[in-house]
């Protein structure tokens, strides 16, 4: 089944997706009540070596001095939420920290189960007991604990416009996009590609290219955020709204090279104003496009005939 160790580094997977849950329409008390339990459950980043850690103090230290005002305000909060921008900072020579999580090399990834065996076995909630013990782990353990949380988070209800499901499987996850955007239609996917081994998770990173824009507006996406599991699971969600989708190439200061898919969110009136994206970056609801990173194994799918 691939090794269950990768729930570590899958949990900051889980934290950022859980943040695109808010991404939708009014309060959603109970959702935000959900990321706020998450979020102090799984802050914890993973451990990585002491040369990581300083690097990554060394890079917090260089933009503090860089943009004082900026990082007074984003300093105090957790690297995940390193991942949002506004479309006024889509230009060559920009500069801004950016998490990405960091693989464990030590560790197998979950695979992506056939769909004949991933529906030979049960995954809901109610199933959890037979669960753990199938894949042996204890409800109090962090695996069994990140378990629990998935299966919750396919099981809640949808917020206001959202379609979702929890792709178990390849076959599932291309059926859902398929029946989003209609069978007629072929559909490409797009991910966050690491074109050099990532070095540290949260480092300052510079835009090298002019963004690349693969969707334009008045367009709708896919987007499958990975989720903790021993095998791979995927939740999938789409809203009719008016989004855009950027390739970008970006250069870390300490080496390191991604080309990043991003998405910007085009209208945010209606939004949540508790919505962390606005904290993050200092503005209203409504005033800018809110557009965050996608992290490697994120998919977002859209048709093929629409791709600029």
């Amino acid at each position: 089944m691939g090794t269950f160790g990768v729930v570590i580094a899958s949990r900051n997977f889980l934290i950022i997706h859980l943040l695109f849950f808010q991404l939708g329409y009014g309060n959603h008390h109970d959702h935000h009540e959900s990321i706020s339990m998450m979020s102090r459950k799984y802050i914890q980043l993973p451990s990585e070596s002491n040369i990581g850690n300083k690097i990554e103090e060394k890079a917090k230290t260089q933009h503090v001095q860089a943009h004082d005002h900026m990082m007074s305000h984003m300093e105090k909060m957790d690297p995940n939420l390193m991942i949002f921008f506004t479309t006024n900072d889509l230009k060559v020579g920009k500069t801004m920290p950016i998490y990405f999580p960091k693989k464990d090399p030590s560790t197998t990834p979950p695979r992506l189960l056939p769909l004949q065996e991933a529906s030979s076995i049960p995954f809901s909630l109610n199933h959890l007991p037979y669960l753990l013990n199938r894949f042996s782990f204890t409800p109090q353990s962090p695996q069994g604990s990140a378990m629990e949380d998935t299966l919750k988070q396919c099981e809640s209800r949808s917020i206001i416009g959202e379609t979702k499901t929890c792709a178990t499987s390849l076959e599932s996850m291309l059926d859902f996009a398929r029946g989003a955007f209609g069978l007629e239609d072929e559909i490409s996917v797009v991910t966050t590609t690491h074109l050099t081994n990532l070095r540290v998770s949260l480092q300052n990173y510079t835009i090298l290219d002019v963004p690349k824009q693969i969707l334009g507006p008045n367009k709708m996406m896919v987007a499958c955020h990975t989720m903790p599991y021993p095998y791979l699971v995927y939740y999938c969600h789409y809203q009719v709204s008016e989004n855009r989708v950027y390739k970008i190439l970006l250069g870390g200061e300490n080496g390191d090279k991604v080309e990043a898919i991003a998405v910007c969110h085009m209208d945010t009136s209606q939004w949540s104003r508790n919505h962390v994206s606005f904290s993050v970056l200092g503005i209203e609801p409504g005033t800018l496009p809110v557009c965050h990173y996608f992290p490697e194994q994120n998919l977002v799918w859209i048709p093929k005939s629409k791709y600029i």
